[in-house]
């Protein structure tokens, strides 16, 4: 008897294909959409380890970085979430036979009102991440968010130059 021909070793061999390919496929939309950041060594409030390597910190700054950034991003929380759905109205308004100028104005003033907060509530958050460093590490500091702040400009001109062509 032909092992190879053998229907219970066909069935086997099949089921098994099948199983890893339930479990490849299930990897990959895992991968895909449930991961929260795929930086290495970050957290879910952005790349913390970039800071404690580039500055050198301690344990126990490390830990009140980590702790101010989380607090950070609890408290803008809300303003983004705001900002999402005032850009929402806009869009709906923007989108009707005859969209009325002033609600419009109003729309964008307020989600201006909110950006004004949050970069309020950053220059806040950054002098909080400054008084925890030494002054050696102020200026690497200063060095490390303005390279954060001029990496994330060039993205979004690249994206509205991407866009345009």
């Amino acid at each position: 008897m032909n092992v190879l021909a053998s229907k219970r070793l066909v069935t086997v061999a099949l089921v098994l294909l099948a199983v890893f390919n339930m479990t490849l496929l299930g990897v990959l939309f895992w991968q895909n959409t449930c991961r929260v950041r795929t930086i290495p060594g970050g957290d879910r409030f952005g790349s913390h380890t970039a800071f404690v390597e580039s500055l050198a910190l301690s344990k126990s700054q490390a830990l009140s970085f980590r702790q101010l950034r989380q607090q950070h991003f609890i408290k803008v929380r809300p303003e983004m979430e705001s900002i999402a759905l005032l850009k929402q109205q806009l869009v709906e308004e923007s989108l009707k036979a005859n969209p009325d100028n002033k609600i419009l104005g109003t729309i964008a003033l307020s989600i201006g009102n909110h950006q004004v907060t949050i970069e309020r509530e950053l220059a806040l958050h950054f002098h909080a991440l400054a008084k925890v460093c030494t002054p050696a590490q102020r200026d690497s500091l200063k060095q490390v968010l303005n390279q954060i702040t001029a990496h994330k400009h060039a993205m979004r001109m690249n994206r509205w130059i991407e866009q345009r062509q």
